[in-house]
């Protein structure tokens, strides 16, 4: 089966187990405590891409604030058009929020550069491997930035394999409500 097909009928099943799923009402603060404290811990993350949520997307926004009030920059995607990386603007708690392409909203704010990335998915693999919604948006701009890419999920998202092709980037880290996945020690992101 070709790796387009394999993708295209897991993100059918992970769609459908989204909307099977209920988490339980403390996985989402769970979620954005593991991700803070992942973050705050590293003098390195001064710049951090976030994610205004989509629909049925985990919702980063106490997130945001609690890495604005630490002093971290806060930047939001603005989606730029198909083909193309994603371009980062400045967030703070006060500023205007615009309507951008496929229902995503950006700051209306100045343009800045993540020296980490955190990256939406529909399911993830303990090789780092990510199934993004098929745009191939976060790969092209992982590949253009150079930064880490931490993937952010909840723990029923986790499958055995997700199918990779030659432009899909692997992740740094993945953090769910339940834990933060790292590589081991002295090992590289896939084994």
């Amino acid at each position: 089966m070709m790796i387009d097909q394999q993708k295209q009928d897991l993100r059918r099943m992970m769609r459908q187990r989204r909307a099977d799923t209920v988490a339980p009402p403390h996985s989402l603060d769970l979620l954005n405590k593991r991700l803070a404290a992942a973050l705050l811990v590293e003098p390195a993350a001064r710049a951090i891409g976030c994610v205004w949520p989509l629909p049925d997307e985990p919702d980063l926004r106490p997130l945001c604030h609690a890495l604005f009030a630490a002093g971290r920059d806060v930047l939001l995607p603005e989606t730029t058009p198909k083909g193309s990386a994603l371009l980062f603007r400045r967030w703070t708690p006060t500023c205007a929020m615009l309507t951008g392409r496929f229902g995503t909203v950006h700051p209306d704010g100045v343009i800045g550069r993540p020296d980490v990335l955190l990256v939406p998915l529909l399911a993830f693999d303990r090789s780092f491997n990510r199934l993004g919604y098929g745009g191939g948006y976060y790969d092209r701009t992982l590949a253009a930035l150079g930064c880490r890419g931490i993937g952010f999920a909840f723990a029923w998202q986790e499958v055995a394999h997700v199918p990779i092709g030659p432009y899909d980037a692997p992740l740094d880290r993945i953090v769910t409500e339940q834990e933060i996945i790292t590589p081991r020690a002295g090992k590289g992101k896939a084994e």
